[in-house]
């Protein structure tokens, strides 16, 4: 099967390409320390072996969840939240709270396990963070949350899963 591009297509492209030049892509220090994790390492077909489907579009492939489909949006005990691909700790209980979006949100994280990008999937700049051993995408960063940061960490349920204190 051929594929032409269209003359749309091809400013598209050349947009989101300028776009991403300019992205602010870094290696966080959080990510550095785990440059050598076996997760680093697993192929996509280990990857999808290992997840479920929407875990795996979400962790892999940065794909979004239906809001108000995560049962962790009712998760209220005390514990902690973890990548659902490696369970690298990322969130408090404590520190979970609903900001009417539809999807876990979080006004703090362990900042030393988290990385970030710029991302520009929608057209304008917002910041992507994700899991800092396994790479694997979380959500985005807003600056609506409540006090004391002002943050609102808004994560995709199949990329977390919660262990009970």
């Amino acid at each position: 099967m051929t594929y032409a591009l269209s003359r749309r297509d091809l400013m598209l492209s050349a947009g989101t390409f300028a776009l991403g030049a300019c992205s602010s892509d870094r290696a966080d220090a959080s990510e550095a320390q785990y440059a050598n994790s076996p997760f680093r390492r697993l192929t996509d077909a280990q990857w999808r072996a290992r997840l479920p489907a929407a875990s795996y579009q979400t962790l892999r492939r940065a794909a979004t969840e239906r809001p108000y489909t995560s049962p962790l949006n009712e998760e209220h005990r005390r514990g902690t939240f973890v990548c659902r691909g490696c369970d690298l700790p990322l969130f408090r209980s404590q520190w979970k709270y609903d900001s009417g979006t539809g999807w876990p949100s979080f006004h703090d994280v362990i900042a030393a396990n988290i990385g970030t990008r710029t991302d520009y999937e929608i057209g304008f700049p917002r910041t992507e963070y994700h899991c800092a051993r396994c790479l694997g995408h979380q959500g985005h960063i807003f600056d609506d949350g409540p006090r004391p940061t002002g943050k609102r960490y808004c994560n995709n349920g199949v990329a977390l899963r919660f262990v009970p204190a």
